[in-house]
């Protein structure tokens, strides 16, 4: 079976998951929406699909699938009538910045009995999973401490900013959601501090850039997140794992892994530039998951729910953050 897909939305990442289906064996691109023609059209050019209106897909029958590459506002109605339009969809994080407005979605989806799935590329990354994979072989023994450094080469726009939730639910979600991955438990209590470092607008927006979170488990396993909007060197991306017998560590990536070595020293390849090239093979694996839970019935995985947890974590770090004091978590 080939799974037939709609995108929805045709900026950044709208291409990064436009290209990951076009490039699948089992998947085809029939159709892009846009509310901006250009964009839709250039997508559309670039793989031989259809434009056509959000309404034109939904009704569409020879269209499966979406992918929600919209603006983060429209991702829970769009959920509910593509569910009850009876397709699977894929969104990207996060499904709403309200964690009521989510709860509300996810119990249109389990009524209809829907395919959803929320992306959080980074598990499907082949570093990170290997580190995953390391820890579930016993190499390390029991998980005690994560590290996660995520900082971007530079600062999203400001009108990105005023959509986007913040720092915590934009950015930081994706390490909350790999620190759930890699501790293999639920965080009960959250730390966070909050800063204006990079640029002094986004503090005028009410947003920070620069943040560092302490996440701890029932049993006392913890997690430390460091994300900043700057990194002059590129897009910087490392996790670390220590356990009760060892440690397993992904290093950041390049383009090219060479090491040159002369009279001025060992010189190494600059990083990736952003997440566009750094989790090229990410975000093909993670369509080829959810072309697999459609087509094989596959699980779901990251779900909804997991979407949920990771907005419930970011609300709790920004109001930690804002109020000085660790926030703990309803069981």
């Amino acid at each position: 079976m080939t799974v037939r897909f709609g995108v929805l939305g045709a900026g950044r990442i709208g291409k990064v998951h436009a290209k990951a289906v076009a490039s699948n064996a089992s998947a085809k691109l029939v159709a892009v929406a846009d509310a901006f023609e250009k964009a839709a059209n250039d997508l559309a050019d670039a793989y031989g699909c259809d434009v056509r209106s959000i309404e034109q897909i939904e009704e569409a029958s020879d269209i499966d699938a979406v992918v929600i590459c919209t603006p983060t506002d429209t991702h829970a109605d769009l959920i509910e009538r593509f569910v009850l339009a009876g397709k699977a969809v894929f969104c990207e994080k996060p499904i709403d910045l309200d964690a009521k407005r989510v709860e509300q979605c996810l119990a249109v989806v389990e009524k209809a009995g829907g395919t959803l799935m929320v992306g959080f590329n980074r598990r499907f990354d082949p570093h990170f999973a290997a580190v995953r994979k390391a820890i579930d072989d016993g190499a390390i023994g029991k998980v005690e401490q994560v590290v996660i450094t995520s900082r971007d080469p530079g600062p999203p726009p400001a009108e990105y900013i005023t959509r986007s939730g913040g720092i915590f639910r934009d950015m930081t979600i994706h390490d909350f959601d790999m620190a759930r991955f890699l501790l293999g438990a639920e965080p009960v209590a959250v730390t966070a501090t909050a800063s204006v470092l990079v640029d002094k607008k986004i503090g005028e927006l009410g947003d920070f850039d620069s943040v560092s979170v302490i996440l701890e488990t029932a049993s006392g396993q913890q997690c430390v997140i460091t994300n900043s909007r700057r990194a002059t060197y590129g897009y910087d991306q490392r996790i670390e794992v220590h356990g009760s017998d060892g440690m397993v560590a992904a290093e950041n990536q390049r383009a090219v892994s060479i090491e040159v070595a002369n009279g001025k020293g060992y010189t190494r390849p600059p990083l990736h530039d952003f997440f566009m090239t750094r989790y090229t093979e990410a975000y093909a694996a993670e369509i080829a998951a959810f072309v697999a839970s459609v087509t094989k019935g596959a699980k779901v995985s990251p779900s909804g729910r997991d979407g949920l947890i990771a907005l419930q974590l970011a609300d709790a770090a920004l109001k930690s953050a804002k109020e000085g004091k660790t926030v703990r978590l309803k069981g």
